[in-house]
């Protein structure tokens, strides 16, 4: 391995023959030992986003196959080439786990909270028992929005335990019905005031409020059911769709405690800016430049398309400006059943900056014929040349 380089097996504390399911489980050991929210050490964050490294290579097939080859994750050799299983789309997912770009108040903190024994938000009690809505981008090209198109992404969420089930509980254990608040989630107690009793609900410690209990732990989530882990999602974007469009793929977003009801993953589309077209709607705005003279006598031209090419009719006489508009070669319309918006070519005329004598000699001809006041401007030398040509 170069010098320098910082060693991943060694940072998740597995050896170099470790299997997926070993990586897997050192980082989700790693991850409860140095998130900041449970770690106070100065260095925790910095080892925690390390760790995150770490797992992002070691956790992909082909990125750790070119680590292991060339020691770095790059765009050397052929194994992945920093492609990450992208599909040639870009995937903006900020920080591991979020950094607190989501939809419903998701962030780092959010998505460790109840994992590390904390539970904030909405619910009974200020518990929250249901997973949270995640958010991500996604970045595709004019011409996949054009056709539509599938991505596969990689989603780092807080999944349902694959050891207990979601559950919480060890296998053989049960998880039964908090004896302290009778599955209330919280603690009713009475107080005697010189008005009257008076009772106060406060959230029951012994389940953390979600009216459940769990006999033996399961030691792979500490009981909640959940567990940090890495998915490789599928992503259907539609023909048609818009810039800016939300995806929402249902109970991809983060699980519940002990197997509540999981949030969605909302997945914001971007369309990259295309060389030589601008969308507007469905229409679809390009530029054709034309010469001078095939503006004034007309001209059949080839213009960039999405979903083929198109040959455009310049009329004679077309001004610099003026658009031609091909019916039904734009974008498709989502839901259209097959209709498209249209094509809008934007006319140029080029003016050459540069003449030869004898273009220069036609052009005069030309305005003379067309009464053009360029032609007395004319010098007295180039007056009395025409004379003798004439």
């Amino acid at each position: 391995m170069p010098t320098g380089t910082r060693d991943y097996y060694q940072t998740l504390g597995v050896e170099r023959t470790a299997s997926a399911d070993e990586v897997k489980k050192a980082f989700r050991r790693k991850a409860r030992e140095l998130h900041p929210d449970v770690n106070k050490a100065a260095d925790a964050e910095d080892r925690f986003k390390e760790i995150n490294e770490a797992y992002d290579v070691l956790s992909d097939t082909a990125k750790r196959q070119q680590y292991d080859t060339y020691g770095s994750v790059g765009n050397r050799g052929s194994a992945g080439a920093g492609g990450g299983g992208y599909g040639g789309g870009y995937v903006d997912l900020g920080d591991l786990f979020g950094g607190g770009a989501g939809v419903g108040g998701f962030d780092m903190g959010d998505l460790f909270s109840a994992f590390f024994g904390g539970v904030a938000g909405g619910g009974r009690g200020g518990v929250r028992l249901e997973g949270r809505d995640m958010a991500m981008s996604l970045t595709i090209t004019l011409a996949e929005a054009a056709t539509g198109v599938e991505k596969e992404i990689v989603l780092d969420r807080l999944a349902p335990c694959d050891v207990c089930g979601g559950s919480g509980a060890a296998e053989g254990s049960n998880v039964m019905t908090c004896p302290d608040c009778g599955g209330t989630g919280q603690r009713v107690t009475v107080r005697r005031t010189f008005i009257g009793q008076m009772q106060t609900a406060v959230p029951c410690e012994r389940c953390a409020a979600s009216g459940h209990v769990v006999e033996n732990p399961c030691e792979e989530c500490e009981g909640s059911g959940r567990v940090p882990d890495r998915q490789h999602v599928n992503v259907s974007v539609p023909a048609g769709i818009n810039d800016g469009q939300q995806i929402r793929l249902r109970g991809l977003g983060e699980a519940g405690i002990r197997g509540a009801a999981a949030g969605d993953l909302i997945v914001a589309v971007h369309i990259a800016a295309h060389d030589f077209l601008h969308r507007e709607g469905n229409d679809l705005h390009c530029k054709s430049n034309v010469s001078i003279a095939q503006a004034a006598l007309g001209a059949n031209l080839s213009v960039c398309g999405l979903l083929e090419d198109n040959e455009v009719h310049i009329p004679a006489g077309t001004q610099h400006g003026d658009t031609v508009r091909l019916k039904g070669r734009g974008m498709p319309r989502i839901g259209g059943g097959g209709s498209r918006g249209d094509l809008i070519v934007h006319v140029g005329v080029q003016v050459p900056k540069k003449l030869s004598k004898r273009q220069k000699e036609l052009l005069r001809e030309l305005s003379e014929e067309l009464g053009d006041a360029t032609a007395a401007e004319q010098s007295p030398l180039e007056k009395l040349k025409h004379w003798l040509r004439g």
